[in-house]
């Protein structure tokens, strides 16, 4: 089963690159607000998110159409379409205000709830990165045809190489507690969960984790789409695979409710238990 008509994918393609292109020119005189703590939105976030809407309800008016800046599409969630495309105008807003260049643009597809295809467009990279279920992988760069990614496992987790993608947040939260559980831990850190991702698919880092609560499906159905196509473990902390039914989002902000483990296979079995005990730890001091 291929996602989506094959006319569609040329045209997505397009729109992301020219979104993208579009971040450079527009972050020149960008106005940014934060919708909470460290949680960045910039206008050229809306201006994004704006023309990703009105494109994608053109090319597919009888799917939903769920993004970041726009709260009233959150709904269409629970209103049982079929399909639902999730999109995130500019992953990494933090990144784009602190002068790096660790941010994409992300669009996903779920479908009967399950995370089928994924965009990921990275305009530092001038790359585009997609595909999804039964279709493969690809990436483009800028007017080139696409080329097959080959998913490339990393050497298996020893004493002296165990590299792992970890978010600002969650290496300030856990950082310490997981060097106590796991002391050959190496930690890399990037802005975009999208890009984070992809240092998965190509081998660079084994495993990435993701604890804090506050990534949403706009965030992970894109990428875990990706990931899984990769042949990636996708589950939680407890080792139970991602949800993205009703009863696993939260139903008003669509945060994931399960913490969020994406990793080769040998990663997550050597990992896995050590992540747990500092998870705990971190969680029994919290509590007191």
């Amino acid at each position: 089963m291929q996602a989506i008509a094959s006319e569609f994918n040329p045209k997505i393609a397009q729109l992301l690159q020219e979104c993208g292109q579009q971040i450079e020119v527009l972050s020149q005189s960008f106005v940014v607000d934060e919708k909470g703590p460290g949680d960045y939105v910039t206008n050229v976030d809306r201006y994004l998110d704006r023309r990703l809407s009105a494109e994608f309800r053109e090319m597919f008016p009888r799917d939903g159409i769920i993004t970041e800046e726009n709260a009233s599409s959150r709904p269409l969630f629970h209103q049982g379409y079929e399909r639902l495309w999730c999109i995130d105008p500019l992953d990494g807003t933090e990144g784009l205000v602190k002068g790096r260049q660790d941010y994409s643009v992300m669009v996903g597809l779920l479908q009967d709830y399950q995370p089928i295809a994924g965009w990921i467009y990275a305009p530092a990279r001038a790359r585009l990165y997609y595909g999804g279920y039964d279709w493969g992988l690809f990436e483009m760069r800028a007017t080139e045809l696409p080329k097959a990614i080959l998913p490339k496992s990393p050497l298996p987790p020893s004493a002296s190489y165990c590299p792992v993608q970890i978010g600002y947040q969650d290496r300030k939260t856990y950082g310490e507690a997981i060097t106590q559980h796991i002391p050959n831990i190496q930690f890399h850190s990037l802005g975009s969960f999208g890009l984070k991702v992809l240092e998965v698919i190509f081998g660079r880092v084994g495993l990435y984790f993701y604890f804090n609560g506050r990534v949403k499906l706009w965030d992970t159905v894109g990428p875990i789409a990706l990931a899984q196509r990769a042949g990636l473990v996708c589950c939680d902390v407890d080792g139970q695979p991602l949800e993205f039914s009703p009863n696993a989002i939260d139903p008003d902000s669509l945060a994931h409710l399960q913490t969020i483990v994406i990793g080769w296979p040998d990663y997550v079995e050597a990992l896995l238990p050590g992540l747990q005990r500092a998870v705990r730890q971190v969680n029994r001091v919290g509590r007191r």
